[in-house]
Parts: C-alpha cells; structure tokens; sequence
C-alpha cells in the first residue's frame, strides 16, 4: 500500500484539501448530468455515487484524524448512506494509506523523545495497520511480541476546526437545524479529543479488561505504561483476525454463536453494570483468535451513561411501556425527543415515527433469545430507515431530536447489531449478561 510523507496539519492547509476534494464532487455533477441523457437514472446515480465516495474518500484518507473518523461512523449508518459510500467509508476502519517509515520515525521522537530502537529490542517501522486516528506497528522487547499504535501528526490540534468543515454536511444529511445543534457537535468534539489522550485510553483499557475479564470466550490486551506516551500506546500483540474477515468465510454456526454471545454479553454487561460503554463497535476493533475467542481493542472511545438518561432509554425497550401511550410520550419528553416548543403536527409525527422504530428496533429485548441472523428484522430496519430519510414531511421539520447522549449509545446498539448481523449469531440469550 502507498504510504504518506506528509500530512495537512495546519487550518489552512486542511481547508485547501477539502475545497480541491470539493471541486471534484463538482466535476462528477457535471458528468452526472450529462450521464443521464444517455442512460436510465438509476445508472447515472449509481456512477456519481461511486466517483463520489471515491474521491471524498481519498481527500480524507490524506487528512485522516476527525475529518476519516467521521467518515468512519458514517459508514455505520447502512440505512442513511448510499452503499457506494459505505462501502468506501468503511475502509477507514482498518485500511488506510500508513505515514511513511522517516515520518513514522520522526513523530515517534516527536512524541516519545526517544527513537523506537532506544526502547525496543526490534521495531518494524511499517505498519501493520493505519486506521484513522492512529496506526499500528510490530515491536520486540524482552521476547515478547507488541503492538505500538502511533497518532497521527496534528489531529488532536486539528478536531474542532476539522469538524467546523464537516459540520454542514452532517448538518444536511441528517437534518439537523441551527438551533441547538451545538450539543450535538460538542459531544462528538469531546469524544474525538478523549480518543487522542493515548494515557486516557490506557486507563480506560485496563478498567474495561480488568471488569470484563470474567466474560466467557472474550480476551483483552495487556497495555504498558512504561512503554506509552500521550501520544503513543503499548500493548500486548493479538493474534488474530478481523471480525469481518472471520464472518466473510466462516460457516461454523456453533462458532459464530458463541462469538455472538460473548460479545452481546460484553456490551449488556458494560451498558447495564459499568454505565460505561465501548462506544466504537466496528469489525476492526475486534479480532478473532484460533482458539476462537474475541478479543476487544482500543478502549479511546467510551461513554459514561447517566441515570438521567440510561432509566428513560431502557424502560422504552420494554414493550408495556412502548404500547401505553401517555407513559411513551412522557418519556419522549424525558429523553428531549419531543420538545415544548414543538407544534401539533411535529408532536403527533414524531410520536408515530418513534413509536414505529422503537417498536422494531428492541424486538431483542422482548424474548429471552433472539436470532441475529433473522434478515427480516435487519430488513425492516434499514426499509424504515430509508422511508424515513427520503420523507419529505420529516426534511420541513426540525431534526434537533433527542438528548446529546443519543449519539454515541445509538451508535453502539447500530455498531452492535450489525456485528451481530454479520456473525449470524443465533440462539443469543439476551439477560445472560444478568448472572455475570
């Protein structure tokens, strides 16, 4: 893979990048609008979609930090994205163009002060990974194996102002309005900051492996503070591979059970018990070992769950209370859904249209086992998903919905069930995380 000597650091120059990546998306319009007086509209959507993911991708990749990390939780969002961009996008996950070896070197004294080879018995200055924050190379001390991740040169300096340029376009897509929207922005910009303090997510790590450990079939890393830095991490070497590698071939059922189980158990466990969640669920954050166990990386991303929120979110999993009218709008109140402000035709749209999801999206909820290879259930939602990102009622509306929380623990249960999907697990005991 090509690799990178260079990256944009400062406003100006990250700036410059987006506008050149701009100017192409308004090239492929153009062709666009040419395409479809040749061929039929579905075609010429497909072709700009895919020129489009491209080239936005490939502005990205070269920025990395916030600016990737965004495109990386937009590719979670299967239902809302043109497959052509999430197909892109999810490259970001664990498949970028890596800093070159002299950069590599360069921000390793930069940071640590120290080159590698005055701390490692061995260090490979090619990476083995590069996502979007950071990326990952293979080192030896004292005969054993290591993985030390690196952060990428000015992306903690660069996440307000990187999200400043993608804010109209998050703003667009899912039709977030002026006011108020900055709750929404605030909390991304500090989760994104948190996800640069490498020590942070060190102690974030050992508090997670430490509490999780006695969950079966699951694995963690053990981190090195000695050998870490703010903007460097050291930790054990997992063997293993990607999740979606591992449910690209596997046709082990009992397996993939298994595998679903302990990583459903993993996440209930954290939600329900710790009030504090991994909220980074994508296939390159967990690995599959030989002997069958998964194996949760990188802790950056975590989010505390108050009681303010966490009791009006739960009690709406429970079907008596989804189907008891007065106590669901009260909750809606609650949890900012529904605003005083609002007037008649927003209040009874959104009640519908939340009445609709929730309905279908905690189905798991509502028995002791549920089939996460049941693509009827993941049809649905991404049928509702879709419905609704093409109503024109809901884009005349102010889509300012919900507490600032919603961000990250509805991208955890998304991140979640598509793990889920894509393991095919079965037979999944949804409470099981109650006797751990």
């Amino acid at each position: 893979m090509k690799t990178i000597d260079k990256i944009p650091v400062t406003k100006i120059q990250r700036a410059t990048k987006l506008v050149s990546t701009g100017a192409k998306v308004g090239v492929n319009y153009l062709k666009y609008y040419g395409d479809k007086l040749v061929n039929t509209e579905v075609e010429a959507k497909e072709r700009l979609n895919k020129n489009n993911a491209e080239d936005i991708y490939d502005g990205l990749k070269q920025l990395k930090g916030s600016a990737l990390k965004v495109a990386q939780m937009l590719s979670m969002e299967k239902s809302i994205l043109p497959q052509a961009y999430v197909e892109k996008f999810s490259l970001a996950q664990f498949s970028v163009p890596p800093l070159s070896p002299p950069l590599v070197l360069k921000t390793f004294k930069k940071y640590f002060g120290k080159s590698p080879d005055d701390l490692f018995d061995s260090f490979n200055t090619t990476s083995v990974n590069a996502a979007s924050i950071g990326q990952v190379h293979l080192a030896v001390k004292d005969g054993k194996k290591l993985a030390v991740k690196i952060q990428y040169p000015g992306v903690a300096q660069s996440i307000a102002s990187d999200l400043a340029m993608v804010k109209p376009i998050a703003m667009s897509m899912f039709n977030i309005k002026g006011k108020d929207s900055d709750k929404y922005f605030k909390e991304v910009e500090g989760k994104l900051l948190e996800e640069t303090n490498y020590m942070l997510e060190i102690k974030q790590s050992q508090e997670i492996a430490s509490a999780c450990s006695h969950i079966s079939n699951m694995s963690f890393p053990k981190y090195y503070e000695e050998l870490s830095s703010d903007r460097i991490i050291t930790m054990d070497y997992m063997e293993g591979e990607h999740l979606s590698e591992f449910t690209a071939y596997n046709t082990d059922q009992e397996k993939a059970n298994q595998l679903g189980q302990a990583l459903w158990d993993f996440y209930m466990f954290q939600i329900h018990k710790l009030k504090k969640v991994h909220a980074d669920p994508h296939p390159g954050n967990f690995l599959v070992s030989k002997k069958g166990e998964l194996i949760a990386l990188d802790f950056g991303c975590m989010k505390t769950i108050p009681d303010e929120f966490y009791i009006p979110y739960f009690e709406l999993a429970e079907a008596k209370n989804i189907n008891n009218h007065d106590y669901f709008v009260s909750k809606l109140y609650e949890l900012e859904i529904l605003r005083d402000d609002d007037s008649k035709e927003e209040l009874a749209f959104f009640t519908e249209m939340f009445h609709e999801m929730l309905s279908l999206f905690t189905q798991p909820f509502q028995s002791e086992y549920f089939d996460f290879s049941n693509a009827g259930f993941f049809g649905k939602i991404a049928e509702l998903g879709e419905r609704y990102s093409k109503n024109t009622d809901l884009r005349k509306m102010n889509g300012n919905r919900g507490s600032k929380h919603f961000i990250y623990i509805n991208r955890t249960f998304f991140g979640l069930y598509n793990l889920m999907f894509d393991l095919k697990a079965q037979n999944v005991k949804i409470n099981n995380f109650k006797n751990l």
